[in-house]
This record gives C-alpha cells, structure tokens and sequence, in this order.
C-alpha cells in the first residue's frame, strides 16, 4: 500500500501520439489568457463608515478637553523643574537639620529674636516694619555668619554695581537725545533768523 502511495504522488511525463494527417500549431497561451489566473479589474472605492452616536460624542468630548489639556502640560512643564528644586532643597534642609552644628538653634533664636524685635520698633510705616525687622535680622545674621556674609554682600555689591552702571547709561542715552535735539532745534531758529 505505501508503494501505491508513492507511485500515485510520483511525476510522470505522459507522451500522446498525434495523427500526421492533422497537424495544427496552436501557439502557446500566456498566463493572464487563462481563466484560471486572470483577475477582472474592479474598481474599488474607499467609503469611510459612519461614525455612530458614541464616536461623535468622544470626538466632541476630546476638541473640548485638548485646550484644558495642552495648558495642563505646558504648566506642568514649567512648574516641574521648580517643585523638583523645592523636593530637593527640603531634603537637603531636612538632612542638615537631622545633623546640625552644635550652636545652630541658639544661633537661629537670636536671629528671630531680634527680627521680633524689629517688628516691636518698627512703629508707623510700613516701609519701617519691613526694613527694622530685615535689617535687624541681617545684622544679627552677619555677626553669626562672617564668611557666608562676606560672600553674600560680594554677589550682591558686584549685582548692585551692574545694575547702577546699566542705569546710568540708560539717563545718560536719554539726556544725550534730549540735549542734542534741544541744541538742534536752536540751532534752527538761529539759522531762520540769521536768514531773515
């Protein structure tokens, strides 16, 4: 049975015998002439489904959220580095306090004392009571803190300095143009009268 098996799958090539008398020459097909693999061209056209009652409602729901949702991530774009910033900088401030300098807490309650007592003195204006207590605790501060106070007061003299040169020029580029333009216009007038 397996020897009928594979003399059935087997290729054979079988050989037919012609009659001389009619010969004809059919010439061969090609392979799109056949029926079997000749496809008929359609014309397909794409039609988009229409959309059902839950499609439009989402598609509505998410035009309404997308301005909401584009400003959520710009805020949160720009406030991220800074809460980043606040984490750290209380982790660090937590870390220092869990081991402090041994004088730190008297130190730290003199200056707030003496801020305390800024606000005390500082009767009438407003103006007094942000500067005593500001100005008081900074003196207090500078007393504890000589070199962090140094450093500080450098930054911020080499800041201050910037900003008054910047400001100078500023009047001074304002001034000029006044100035030339007032010499300008007598200088006019003195040429109209000369030629009169």
């Amino acid at each position: 049975s397996l020897k009928m098996c594979s003399m059935a799958i087997l290729p054979v090539t079988v050989f037919a015998a012609t009659n001389d008398r009619h010969t004809t020459t059919v010439p061969p097909l090609k392979q799109d002439d056949l029926s079997l693999y000749s496809v008929p061209q359609q014309k397909l056209r794409y039609e988009e489904p229409e959309a059902g009652q839950l499609e439009e409602s989402v598609a509505t729901l998410r035009k309404l959220v997308e301005p909401y949702a584009a400003w959520w991530q710009d805020t949160y774009s720009r406030v991220k580095p800074k809460i980043q910033g606040v984490v750290q900088l209380s982790s660090d401030t937590y870390a220092f306090l869990k081991n402090p300098p041994k004088d730190l807490y008297p130190r730290v309650g003199i200056i707030g004392f003496t801020g305390i007592l800024g606000l005390f003195l500082a009767r009438g204006s407003r103006i007094k009571r942000i500067v005593y207590p500001a100005g008081l605790m900074a003196l207090s501060a500078s007393l504890y803190f000589p070199e962090k106070t140094a450093a500080l007061v450098k930054s911020t003299g080499e800041s201050v300095y910037d900003c008054a040169v910047q400001s100078y020029s500023v009047v001074e580029k304002m001034l000029m143009s006044n100035f030339l333009k007032n010499k300008k216009r007598q200088l006019k007038k003195k040429l109209k009268s000369c030629i009169l």
